[in-house]
């Protein structure tokens, strides 16, 4: 005759007669791996910025139909998207915009 422990007895029975024990792991592994994917695609997108105090612009598919600008300021994140028809039609030309070679943008209205 064998001497067991209380103690292992009931782990031993606990195991033996539930089958569902193991899916515990399987959900514990499941969010690691859902939460390394989720870190694995924002650095790859080159979004780390939208996760600092700094502040940051981004311009998605430029020229295209499908533009977006994703605009950072401080804890606020603004996201613009291209109406449909844009660019297109009669207009007026109100000024020209020039860039200095520091990179910034002077609006010259006519």
């Amino acid at each position: 005759m064998r001497n067991y422990s209380k103690h292992h007895l009931i782990l031993t029975d606990e195991f033996d007669n539930d089958p569902l024990a193991g899916m515990a792991n399987l959900f514990d592994l499941g969010m690691v791996f859902a939460v390394a994917l989720m870190v694995a695609l924002v650095t790859h997108l080159n979004l780390t910025e939208l996760f600092t105090h700094d502040e940051m612009t981004m311009v998605k598919n430029p020229g295209k139909d499908d533009m977006e600008i994703i605009m950072k300021r401080g804890e606020k994140i603004t996201k613009y998207k291209a109406a449909e028809g844009t660019g297109r039609g009669r207009g007026k030309k109100v000024g020209t915009a020039y860039q200095l070679e520091n990179g910034e943008i002077i609006y010259i209205p006519e």
